[in-house]
């Protein structure tokens, strides 16, 4: 039996329609999601900033307000996985890690297991049996 939405590779594949449907229909939920999340806030406010901080009321489009703001102040970037295209993230894990390793082995020394000797590792480097800064005595 010949089914349509079979490609020749044996994956299912779908029409362009159903993909436009899709997207479509993430967009509206994303939207009622976003609008969703500005009634929530509106209503937590309403209900804890008056009486804890003498804070007035505020409106649905505030609260919507409050939202947006929030994300653009807290989510560390707008790239895919909200990662990966700031400053604070320089790539570690996607095949810089060899230049990593190289600059931190240059600055703490060859990396090591805590207690081998001989392996420099910056872990064990300036500490004394047990844990305690070296030149310190434990109780």
């Amino acid at each position: 039996m010949d089914n349509p939405f079979d490609g020749h590779d044996g994956r299912r594949r779908f029409p362009i329609v159903a993909i436009i449907a899709m997207s479509i229909g993430g967009v509206a939920l994303a939207a009622a999601l976003a609008l969703l999340f500005g009634w929530i806030v509106m209503l937590l406010w309403n209900w804890l900033m008056p009486g804890i901080f003498h804070l007035p009321t505020i409106s649905y489009w505030q609260g919507w307000g409050l939202v947006l703001l929030s994300h653009i102040l807290i989510k560390p970037s707008f790239g895919p996985g909200g990662r990966g295209h700031g400053p604070w993230n320089r790539g570690h894990g996607r095949g810089h890690d060899k230049e990593w390793k190289a600059r931190m082995e240059g600055h703490f020394g060859p990396f090591g297991h805590r207690g081998q000797t001989g392996q420099g590792g910056g872990a064990d480097q300036g500490t004394a049996e047990g844990g305690a800064p070296a030149g310190t005595t434990t109780v």
